[in-house]
């Protein structure tokens, strides 16, 4: 099958698994290359994966975690109870989803990363049962689901593990909804499960864009090709208003990549000089801040990079941004307790990156007394008639004394 799927492809795979269920996915694990064994890791296999994993990165899975948990449990929506008029009581509950499915990527690496970002937010949130899959699991995903309090993890990937977990099988339990980033064939199943279950985001490939005018060129192009290590289809942008700090930029990237790497050139959005080579990048020399700015908003990017926080108070779009120099996008990755979850390909012009507030149903409870109705009768009722819902007017009319 090609690198990149068409919808139809991926919508083969859903279809299959959704109607044979546990023979499907046998199927395409073995077609696919998810990795060999059964489908579902036992908890010794978790056990034996935590022991063997070294003990310093035991610490810092530890470490991670307790970050991403300190974050997650002040994400979590507030129930609140409010009276806007006497005898009218709006109360706002919060109730975790009962089942989540987290999607752990090892296509080119294995990302116990994603696996806590997604299962601990999850936990923080209050799910009553989260699960995990992952194509090919090593002992340190093993260890993060132990650490995450994951419930059951699964060797299955792609397109079939995101079936899988959205309609169930005899194996694997359906989910309330699905979290965490994927290749192009995970983006592509979860985008048409997404009438039937619940899910984050469209998350991958992945994407950076750094606005600099005084940063080190060879700190910049590190996190360049930083980002660009996670796919073959990540991009990779930067912006300036220094013709000779992009040529810089420029060099050092083509010096990492003057061997091995395939060329996939990026488009320069049309403000100012392009500089472009290889690895999904476009370095953009721009006339000004203001236009540096607009094309960082234009572009709405996973991961924004700026040099002080003026310039992040006008990133208006972004699934995070990181400013100054100490601040390495990749530490974003692993370690700082925000989520590394986030919306890309200009999805964050809506959103922002997963938090608890995505693994809980927020909803109102409204009860009205006699004087809360005759407290509000009379608008709601003038409002129906100049919609011209006469029942609904007569419902109210019914419960408010002539």
């Amino acid at each position: 099958m090609a690198a990149v799927p068409s919808r139809t492809a991926a919508a083969r795979i859903v279809n299959d698994v959704r109607r044979r269920g546990d023979a499907a996915l046998r199927d395409w694990r073995r077609r696919l290359g998810d990795a060999p064994g059964p489908i579902e890791v036992t908890a010794r296999e978790l056990e034996r994966g935590w022991d063997s994993t070294p003990a310093d990165v035991r610490k810092a899975i530890r470490f991670a975690a307790r970050n991403i948990r300190i974050v997650a449990e002040r994400q979590r929506p507030r129930p609140f109870a409010v009276s806007p008029v006497r005898g009218v009581r709006i109360e706002q509950r919060v109730v975790a989803f009962n089942r989540v499915g987290c999607y752990v990527p090892a296509g080119r690496y294995p990302l116990p990363s994603s696996l806590l970002m997604t299962a601990v937010t999850a936990r923080a949130a209050g799910v009553t049962e989260v699960i995990a899959v992952c194509p090919k699991p090593s002992a340190v995903v093993y260890a993060a689901a132990l650490e995450a309090g994951v419930d059951r993890l699964f060797r299955v990937g792609g397109a079939q593990a995101i079936a899988a977990m959205a309609y169930g099988t005899r194996t694997i339990p359906r989910v309330d909804k699905i979290a965490g980033p994927g290749n192009a064939w995970v983006t592509a199943a979860k985008s048409l499960v997404s009438a039937d279950c619940a899910i984050d985001m469209h998350a991958g490939p992945s994407e950076i864009a750094i606005y600099s005018n005084t940063g080190d060129p060879e700190w910049i192009a590190a996190d360049l090709l930083a980002q660009a290590e996670h796919d073959p289809l990540a991009r990779a942008i930067f912006v300036t208003t220094r013709p000779a700090l992009a040529k810089a930029v420029r060099a050092r990237v083509d010096r990492s990549f003057s061997v091995g790497r395939s060329s996939n050139v990026g488009r320069s959005s049309g403000v100012g000089r392009s500089f472009s080579s290889g690895i999904n990048r476009t370095i953009n020399v721009v006339p000004s801040r203001a236009a540096a700015l607009a094309l960082m908003n234009a572009i709405a990017p996973e991961h924004a990079v700026c040099d002080n926080a003026a310039d992040a108070r006008a990133l208006t779009t972004a699934g995070t941004v990181f400013v100054g120099r100490w601040s390495a996008q990749a530490s974003g990755d692993y370690a700082t307790g925000s989520n590394h979850v986030l919306p890309t390909n200009g999805a964050a012009r809506w959103r922002g990156g997963l938090s608890a507030a995505d693994f809980v149903r927020v909803f109102t409870v409204q009860t009205l007394t006699r004087s809360g109705v005759r407290a509000i009768g009379p608008a709601a009722m003038a409002l129906a008639r100049a919609e011209g819902l006469v029942a609904h007017e007569a419902s109210i009319a019914l419960r408010v004394p002539r």
